[in-house]
């Protein structure tokens, strides 16, 4: 392939607001991602994903933005499930299993009641290619907030992420940090509702903390591998699509899932592979150490 063709992406506008929008959506992705990793909430963002699709239709119905409808039903459903979560006896897992395929059935029913006016394949899977500059600025300022909340709360979230009761038995409000987490989850959904849609971002909240998980011990190391994965995944997976003719959701998901697989079998410490290999090395060392040594019969 000639130079030309492999710089041939960057000549166009329209891949240009590509990259940078899935640049932004990645970072944001990658940094609420180590908190889930930490929280075990994958299912939370499967959840919520899933819920801002009745708001999407609602909004187009009355002629609102889709960020709009996606925002006010993501948050309905978080609402709902802390709620019912925090005064029921049912677990945790239960509640979201339940509200997010109710949420979900009733997007699909509205679908099917206006059948003509919205594209679903655009909802689940994003148009990233299609993202105008209005889209843009939106997915800057809501990364911002997200981001800037995050880091305003870092400690207090990652305390509450990795012991709750600690984290109450030290003072701090773990409902407000609870609610709050949810809610920037919802502003991350919903910003990357035109970038990968409301299915494949499921991959997007749980890859990059992952293998961020997978390469290192410390939290602000596993951070910045997450968000380096992510930001990588993204321009990859958004360039290749380009010459593939490909959805381009699907590229990022796929770039994001082969780096996992790699860290997990070539991850320094906690890889399949490498802990193996250095198990097969102390077996040996062991049985060499073991080994008893021959005797040689004397000369006299």
């Amino acid at each position: 392939m000639s130079l030309e063709a492999l710089l041939e992406p960057f000549q166009y506008e329209f891949m240009i607001r590509a990259f940078l929008a899935s640049t932004i959506v990645g970072v944001m992705c990658a940094i609420l991602s180590c908190y889930m990793t930490l929280k075990n909430w994958s299912l939370m963002g499967d959840a919520v994903s899933h819920a801002v699709l009745p708001g999407v239709v609602i909004a187009f119905i009355v002629g609102l933005p889709f960020s709009v409808g996606a925002f006010v039903s993501g948050m309905l459903a978080v609402l709902t499930i802390g709620y019912i979560k925090r005064n029921t006896r049912l677990k945790e897992d239960t509640v979201m299993g339940i509200i997010f395929t109710g949420f979900f059935a009733l997007g699909l029913v509205l679908i099917s009641r206006f059948p003509s006016n919205i594209d679903l394949t655009h909802v689940l899977f994003g148009n990233v290619l299609g993202i105008s500059t209005e889209d843009i600025a939106q997915t800057v300022v809501t990364g911002l907030i997200v981001v800037t909340a995050i880091m305003i709360l870092r400690k207090d979230f990652m305390l509450f992420c990795f012991d709750e009761n600690q984290a109450r038995a030290i003072g701090l409000n773990t409902s407000f940090l609870y609610y709050a987490l949810l809610v920037l989850l919802a502003l991350t959904i919903v910003t990357s509702l035109q970038t990968v849609g409301i299915i494949l971002v499921i991959s997007m909240l749980i890859a990059p903390g992952a293998v961020g998980y997978l390469l290192t011990d410390r939290f602000d190391r596993m951070m910045v591998y997450a968000v380096v994965v992510s930001v990588f995944s993204c321009l990859t997976g958004t360039y290749f699509s380009y010459h593939l003719d490909g959805s381009t959701g699907g590229c990022i998901v796929l770039v994001q899932t082969i780096v996992f697989l790699l860290a997990l079998l070539l991850a320094p410490r906690r890889g399949l592979l490498t802990r193996r290999l250095a198990m097969r090395r102390d077996a040996a060392r062991i049985a060499s150490a073991n080994a008893k040594p021959v005797l040689q019969p004397s000369g006299d």
